[in-house]
């Protein structure tokens, strides 16, 4: 047996238990998980109110780093390999990956990075060069922009040689997007609009927004001409609505985006994982952790993130 996170109730991180479970059987490509992300759509899961909905009991988790310790014949993986891999229930000390969404580790990376790299970076590129269109020397607003996806981000904007602007809720968040690289940020509870249109003199070309609710539309208002919103989830709770008027009359546009949209793109998944390898190796990313939890103290991570307590990624620990 080994031991992993399971959802036995869809009560949120109250329902999460430590517990054993079977080790991975069949052909299957084998990871022994030596730390695991821990992000936003977890703790949906584990509320019942992601997109993705599976029965309980479930082994909780989306992405991990490890070493492979059994591989099929026919694998282009081999045991001994270290890898990071996005696929469910990775909150466990073993699991079986899905060989299309797992890439090698980048070596410049801890074992506490790279369990922090897939998800958001994976995401940051594809909401900003995918879906954002973003070009060099363009000015992006991230929202979020001490946190996972947020730092994520700024660092894959700044990589693409845009300018970013972070939006933050406090004194030690804007420490942690100014150190990731952030170029100005201003805080979500003052006038962060009129701030970020002066700052980048009229107006923004691209808004990256993992939190969505009420600032969606002062998002709208920061965008100058032909400007674009790119909607990458809604960690304050509340899922805005657009009056599409408003994007006609000022010739913008609100795009939605998930890191599975990358899977279709020239090189697929593998391409994307490559192009921000070489992100890593040129000292553009380096993925935040805020810190590392045990995995027996999963709920507590869980907790964190609900309480908006996390700066960068947090990480289990099996």
């Amino acid at each position: 047996f080994m031991h992993g996170l399971q959802v036995v109730a869809t009560d949120g991180p109250d329902s999460v238990e430590f517990t054993e479970l079977p080790d991975p059987t069949g052909d299957a490509l084998v990871v022994d998980v030596r730390a695991a992300g821990v992000g936003f759509p977890d703790l949906l899961m584990a509320r019942g109110e992601h997109q993705i909905r599976r029965p309980v009991p479930f082994t909780l988790g989306w992405e991990a780093a490890g070493v492979i310790s059994a591989a099929p014949d026919d694998s282009r993986f081999k045991e001994g390999e270290e890898v990071v891999t996005l696929t469910l229930g990775s909150f466990a000390e073993k699991v079986a990956a899905v060989p299309e969404a797992t890439f090698p580790k980048p070596p410049g990376l801890s074992w506490e990075q790279a369990a922090a790299f897939p998800m958001n970076y994976l995401t940051a590129l594809a909401g900003l060069q995918r879906r954002g269109r973003l070009r060099e020397d363009e000015t992006v607003l991230v929202h979020g922009a001490a946190g996972g996806t947020g730092t994520a981000a700024i660092q894959v904007a700044k990589s693409l040689g845009a300018r970013v602007i972070g939006v933050v809720s406090g004194d030690a968040k804007e420490m942690v997007a100014r150190a990731a690289g952030a170029d100005e940020v201003f805080r979500s509870d003052g006038p962060w609009k009129d701030e970020v249109v002066e700052f980048s003199g009229g107006g923004v070309d691209l808004v990256f927004d993992p939190v969505g609710g009420e600032r969606f539309t002062d998002s709208l208002r920061s965008l100058r001409t032909e400007g674009r919103v790119v909607v990458v989830g809604f960690s304050e709770g509340s899922i805005p609505e657009v009056k599409v008027n408003r994007l006609l009359m000022n010739n913008t546009e609100v795009s939605g985006c998930s890191w599975s949209v990358l899977a279709t793109a020239p090189g697929g998944l593998r391409g994307a994982a490559h192009q921000l390898g070489r992100m890593v190796d040129a000292g553009d990313i380096t993925p935040v952790v805020d810190r590392g939890y045990p995995l027996m103290e999963g709920a507590g991570a869980l907790r964190a993130i609900d309480e908006r307590r996390v700066a960068g990624k947090a990480v289990l620990l099996p």
